[in-house]
Parts: C-alpha cells; structure tokens; sequence
C-alpha cells in the first residue's frame, strides 16, 4: 500500500527524530524499532501500513554511533520517495523477497558498537514481526516504544495544533447540517451513510467513524449503526469524526432529539449532562492533572443520582490518532501541560431507553483552555 505523506517541515521532523533518540537514551533503551502508523508518521511525515513484508524506522538511542535507518521493501520504496531523509540524516535502505528483514534490522543494530541490550518496538508493530525480531535479537529485552513517543506526542507543536482546530472546524460544520440527515423513517444506517459522505465533503479524507445511536441505541456508547428505524421523539446520539489531510483527526458527539421527546425525563437528565461537560471543560487548565478533569464531569452527574449511569472514563487524547494520551480518567495523575489535546464526553445512558453525550475536543493553553468545537451544546431538537 502506498505511504502517505504528510508535508511536514522537516526542521521539526529532524527535532522529533533528536527528542525520541534522547528520551529513549534517559529510559536505557538502546534502540526504537517503529513500524508504519502513526508513530513512523510523526518521525517521518509519511505512513502506511504493514503487511507480512517489513517496514521498519531503526533509530539508535542518543549516544550510539550509527545513523538512523528506514528499512523497507524495495517494491515500496516509491512510496517513501517525498520523506526528506537527506535532511533528516536518515539512511534508505531496501531489500527484497527471499533476503531476511528481520536479521537485516539485527546487523545495523549492531553498527558501530555492541549489539543493543534493550530495544522498543512499535506498540502496534504485528506480532508478525515483533518475534522474528525477538528471535534475531535473543540477547536483547524488547519493550514497548510507546512510554517513549507518547513524551512527544502528548506535546502538540502550533502547526499540530492548527491541525486539530481546522479538524474541530470541518466535523462541526457536518453537525450544524445535522437536519439534512436525520428525521423519523429513516434508518441509521441510512442516515450514517448521508453523515460519513459529508464527512468527506466538509474537508476530511474519510469518516473514520460514525456513530447514529438512536432510541434505546444511544444507551450503547459504542454502538455504530443499525437497521433500526428512527422513530418521532426519539433521541440520538451522532458521534462522528475522521482524518483531515494533514492527518490529524476529528471527534465530535451531540445529542438530537427527532421531535419532541418522547421519554419524559429527557430534559431534565440533559440538563445536568451540560452541566457536566462545562464544569469538565472549565476545569481544564495547565497544572491540574487529569483525573482532576474525570472528576470535574462525575461530580454532578453522581450529585444527580445518575453516577452508575456514567459509565466510561471522561476523555482521550487525540492526533495522529483518534485515541492516543493523555487519557482523561480516575487514577490518571499526569499533570497537564501546554499543547495536551483530548476529548471531554460525559455521558449518561439509560440501558434500554436511551442515552446522550456531549463531546469537544480541547486544548490545554498557557493559561486555560481552547475547544475546537463549537457547535451548541444544548440538546437540539430537530423536525421530526
């Protein structure tokens, strides 16, 4: 499969690369291993996938003397053609079917001084080819290269940032044409498809997901579309969101109400909802830490009475993926910092009745706190 290029300035790409080798230096790691995903695309500004055939970013801790490596197949080095490796000081190397990968990624390991102790993998490299390299490399501990990266990435600089509010623009210019869509007699699945075609209209590269969860269907927060009819009164949760070209990623919830509601304690339930999500969004600022986030949106929702009701954490970070750190929930002691990104999306959910959330995506700032959504927050009730 073709990479993606990203476009990015390679004076910041060549500053990652130099931070990621440094901080796997402070954490003895002597290698990071990085497959294509979304980590290789913040190294490099290009991604991809991986099949059975290996793609690999060998990258030496700081301190070791060999230069960084991009290893790929020779049939897909076309497709890392716009990757700046000059500039960045990265060596290209291909190889072909029937040479062997893995022990290809052992030999330049060991350049330039003694074979690594310690190396991290890609946390989403295939197990296709985390073992051949534990089988290559069986003197050296393989761990994840994750709590390395995500040092980096938690961290957005102002053109990923820019990213992010141009994603928040473009999902919620696809809820404010909400009405278009979603009315009574109309399937889900019917209206899903109609939300994930203006996805792509309104500036995304695709819909990564879309969530129509109406009636007792919305009290699933994971729910994504079904057969089932839309009915007048019915209440929907619409959370949706997907990639722009840059390659940063949208995700934006609102609840809609096809008519009046149907269910009486719809209003009232709602209305702490709201309250909910602007405590949570208020409290964010630099120097509280996350799980101060979590319980910022429980508080009044427990207060209520609809505590067993709120059932998942109160936020993820957000990116090159749509789930990445920080993660926004109990236990979570991380202190926020200047340029952390993510979601805050209490929710309330009545199994078998009906359910709603409210989401934004967020951005801690020097002093407080940017969301990249903008759509009303009150529950929209739309002709039925």
């Amino acid at each position: 499969m073709a990479t993606v290029s990203l476009k990015q300035d390679p004076t910041v790409l060549a500053a990652r690369l130099t931070r990621a080798a440094e901080t796997a230096a402070a954490a003895d790691i002597d290698a990071l291993l990085i497959s294509p995903g979304s980590d290789l695309r913040y190294l490099l500004g290009a991604g991809g996938e991986s099949f059975e055939r290996l793609s690999c970013l060998v990258l030496p801790a700081a301190g070791r003397t060999a230069p960084p490596v991009l290893l790929v197949p020779k049939l897909e080095e076309l497709g890392y053609a716009d990757v700046p490796a000059d500039e960045l000081g990265v060596e290209v190397r291909t190889w072909v079917d029937g040479q062997d990968p893995h022990g290809m990624v052992t030999d330049l390991l060991r350049r330039g001084g003694a074979a690594p102790a310690r190396v991290a993998v890609a946390d989403a490299m295939p197990a296709l080819h985390t073992l051949p390299l534990r089988a290559a490399l069986p003197g050296a501990e393989q761990v994840l290269a994750g709590p390395v990266l995500r040092e980096l990435r938690m961290r957005k600089d102002a053109a990923e940032i820019d990213a992010l509010r141009k994603a928040g623009a473009a999902i919620d210019r696809v809820h404010a044409r909400m009405a278009e869509f979603l009315r009574a007699g109309r399937t889900e699945a019917e209206v899903g498809a109609d939300i994930a075609a203006a996805i792509v209209e309104e500036g995304h590269v695709e819909a990564d997901f879309v969530i129509v969860g109406s009636g007792p269907n919305g009290a699933s927060p994971h729910h994504a579309v079904s057969d089932r009819v839309i009915e007048q009164g019915d209440v929907v949760v619409i959370d949706i969101g997907g990639p722009i070209p840059e390659g940063y990623n949208s995700d934006c919830t609102r609840t809609y109400a096809v008519g009046e509601p149907s269910q009486s304690d719809v209003r009232e339930t709602y209305a702490v909802l709201q309250e909910a999500q602007r405590a949570a969004v208020e409290a964010v600022r630099p120097g509280v830490t996350a799980e101060s986030i979590d319980a910022a949106a429980r508080e009044p929702i427990a207060a209520a009475g609809f505590g067993e009701n709120f059932v998942h954490r109160t936020g993820h970070g957000i990116g090159l993926d749509v789930h990445e750190e920080p993660y926004v929930v109990g236990g979570n002691s991380l202190v926020l910092e200047p340029g952390m990104a993510f979601s805050v999306e209490p929710g309330i959910y009545h199994q078998g009745r009906w359910g709603a959330r409210i989401e934004d995506i967020v951005i801690v700032t020097e002093d407080g706190v940017e969301s990249v959504n903008n759509q009303p927050h009150e529950l929209v009730v739309l002709p039925a």
